[in-house]
């Protein structure tokens, strides 16, 4: 199924929820507001190694949801985007596990409870004194508006206690998915000669329980998450995912695809890669 981004332009609403030098204390920035929830920016002193650890919080308002990186049939994923000639480049945007979201007939991906996405950060040079970017996220319920501010947070001195700040990323690493492991892992992949099913066979933590969800994605802007000949034995789970039409000569081989799994409280992410 392709992730299509569709959102109403409310450049209304944007221009009125674009908040310019959103400034507070070293490490932590003020809450930006919007009528479909609030966002704010934490970050650490860089290290030794020119690494800046930092998080997007966002909070939806009661009723409305974000994304994940890839929203599903609808939606606008999140970007960060540190300012042009800073210095600094964005390496990565972790997701902690998202949850499947209907609206109506629409399938979603992503969060209806606050949450803080990771960001790795990197400096080209002499470090910072301040972090300036610029997050973008959309807030939904009826209708999505897309939410748009810029940060710009002095960074705190390495020595200086982060205590706060230090808790809150380390609790969003925890809510990420785990890395592949003995007992829940991806065991055989193949997408078959016509392109539109994707084979899988896994497994999993528990030997008895309903279909994991499963969220595999391809190409920028596609996401293939429903199942058919889903079977479990005991550990083993095989399904086929439906894949949709993918860009025009688009060829798979030397590619890596993702892929999210979800089977009770456990989640596990990984690559597919194609030979």
């Amino acid at each position: 199924m392709i992730a299509k981004l569709s959102f109403i332009p409310l450049l209304t609403m944007l221009t009125a929820a674009t908040l310019a030098g959103n400034t507070a204390h070293a490490a932590m920035s003020d809450w930006a507001n919007n009528e479909g929830g609030r966002m704010r920016l934490v970050a650490l002193a860089p290290d030794a190694q020119g690494h800046i650890r930092a998080g997007l919080q966002i909070e939806p308002a009661p009723g409305w949801i974000t994304y994940w990186r890839e929203p599903g049939e609808s939606g606008i994923p999140p970007q960060v985007s540190p300012a042009p000639d800073s210095g600094v480049t964005l390496e990565k945007t972790s997701y902690p596990t998202p949850k499947p979201i209907t609206v109506g007939t629409i399938q979603e991906i992503g969060y209806d409870a606050p949450v803080t996405l990771p960001l790795d950060f990197r400096v080209g040079g002499n470090p910072p004194a301040t972090l300036h970017l610029t997050a973008f996220i959309g807030l939904c319920k009826d209708i999505c508006i897309p939410f748009q501010t810029e940060f710009s947070l002095p960074l705190a001195p390495a020595a200086q206690s982060t205590a706060h700040e230090q808790a809150l990323l380390d609790a969003a690493n925890a809510s990420l998915p785990q890395a592949p492991s003995a007992d829940f892992a991806i065991e055989d992949h193949r997408l078959l000669a016509d392109a539109k099913t994707l084979s899988l066979r896994l497994t999993l933590p528990e030997a008895a329980g309903s279909a994991p969800s499963i969220y595999v994605t391809g190409p920028a802007g596609y996401v293939f998450f429903k199942q058919a000949n889903g079977i479990r034995a005991g550990k083993t789970f095989s399904t086929d995912i439906a894949i949709g039409k993918l860009p025009k000569n688009y060829d798979i081989k030397g590619k890596s695809w993702g892929v999210l799994v979800i089977d009770g409280e456990r989640a596990m992410e990984t690559t597919l890669a194609f030979e």
